[in-house]
């Protein structure tokens, strides 16, 4: 089995240890998982996560987020007719499944759609204001600059 050595990520980053400890936490079983699916970036900030839910309508399928996480989970009903059926070679998974996501930070899922056996979940991130970049004037006599701040500790 191979492993992957993150230790140089580590030396020369700060802040990302939960992504790699995410990275150190896949397994190869969690990768070929069922159902099969893509994650692209569609935009600077916008993804979609398209998973192939080959014979699942709708009603079957439920997309849950908690915790920065997507969970989809099918399960497909079986009516008596379907019970009866004898197949001679069964090549279409029809298996109750359950597939989790991990989500970024300020990640929000937008929507869904089901469109020709394909479940596609659309993803923005959206920052909130006080996190956006914002300039810093040097020198400038604000509410909390240094030099207010010092005449109002003297006085």
């Amino acid at each position: 089995m191979n492993t992957l050595d993150l230790s140089p990520f580590y030396r020369s980053t700060v802040g990302f240890d939960r992504l790699f400890n995410l990275l150190d936490d896949l397994s190869p079983q969690e990768s070929n998982a069922f159902p099969p699916y893509n994650i692209e970036r569609t935009g600077q900030d916008t993804y979609r996560i398209t998973m192939a839910v080959a014979g699942f309508s709708k009603d079957d399928l439920v997309i849950e987020t908690k915790e920065n996480a997507i969970i989809v989970k099918g399960a497909k009903s079986q009516s008596e007719s379907e019970q009866k059926r004898d197949f001679l070679h069964r090549g279409i998974a029809e298996r109750s499944f359950e597939r989790r996501f991990k989500l970024a930070d300020y990640v929000e899922v937008r929507g869904a759609d089901l469109e020709n056996g394909l479940l596609h979940i659309e993803l923005a991130r959206e920052l909130p204001e006080s996190k956006r970049p914002r300039k810093i004037a040097i020198g400038a006599e604000g509410e909390n600059s240094p030099k207010k701040i010092e005449s109002e500790v003297k006085n």
